[in-house]
C-alpha cells in the first residue's frame, strides 16, 4: 500500500511539473496572438477615428464587438467608463479597464506602456493627431510582436521540457 502511494504522490508531481510547463509554454504561445490582435484592433480604430467620424467611446464599443476576448472586455469596458455616468477621460477610461481587464492577457509592460502612452492623446486631440499616434502605437507594437514570436521560438519547447524534467527532479529529491 505504502509502494502504491509513493508511486501516485510521484506521478502526481510529475504531472504537476508537466502542466506547469505546459502553461508557461501557453503563455509564449498566447503573447504573439494577443499582440496581433491589439494591433488589429488599433488599426480598426484608426479607421472608425478618421474615416468614420465615429465618437471614440463608441467606436471603442464597436472594436470591442469585433475582438476577441480578452480584449473585448477591455474595450467595452473602455467605451463604457468614458460613457454616462462616469463620463471620464480617454486617459482615465483607458488606464482603468487595463487595470481591470489586462491581467488576463498574456501582454507585458512593453504593450501596456504602449496603450498607456496612446490613452494620453486619444479624445484630446484632432483626428490627424490621433492618427499619427496610433500609428506610432501600431509600429511599436509590431516590434514587440517580433519580439514575442523570437521569445515563443526559444522558450516555448523549453518551458514543456522544464517542467517535465522539474517534476521529475522533485521526485528524486524526495523519494
Amino acid at each position: 500500500m505504502s509502494a502504491m502511494l509513493k508511486l501516485l504522490g510521484a506521478v502526481l508531481i510529475v504531472l504537476a511539473g508537466t502542466l506547469a510547463g505546459f502553461k508557461r509554454a501557453a503563455q509564449y504561445a498566447d503573447r504573439p496572438r494577443n499582440i496581433r490582435a491589439l494591433i488589429a484592433a488599433l488599426q480598426r480604430l484608426e479607421t472608425e477615428i478618421l474615416y468614420g467620424y465615429t465618437p471614440l467611446p463608441e467606436a471603442l464599443h464597436r472594436i470591442g464587438q469585433q475582438s476577441k476576448e480578452p480584449l473585448r472586455t477591455f474595450f467595452t469596458a473602455a467605451a463604457d467608463e468614458m460613457s454616462p455616468p462616469q463620463n471620464r477621460s480617454a486617459e482615465e477610461a483607458i488606464q482603468r479597464a487595463m487595470e481591470l481587464h489586462f491581467k488576463s492577457a498574456a501582454l507585458k509592460g512593453t504593450e501596456k506602456e504602449i496603450i498607456r502612452q496612446l490613452s494620453c492623446t486619444l479624445g484630446t486631440s484632432d483626428r490627424s493627431n490621433q492618427s499619427t499616434h496610433i500609428a506610432l502605437a501600431l509600429q511599436q507594437l509590431k516590434q514587440e510582436e517580433t519580439v514575442a514570436r523570437e521569445d515563443q521560438g526559444k522558450y516555448e519547447k523549453m518551458s514543456k521540457s522544464l517542467g517535465l524534467l522539474l517534476g521529475a527532479l522533485i521526485v528524486i529529491l524526495i523519494f
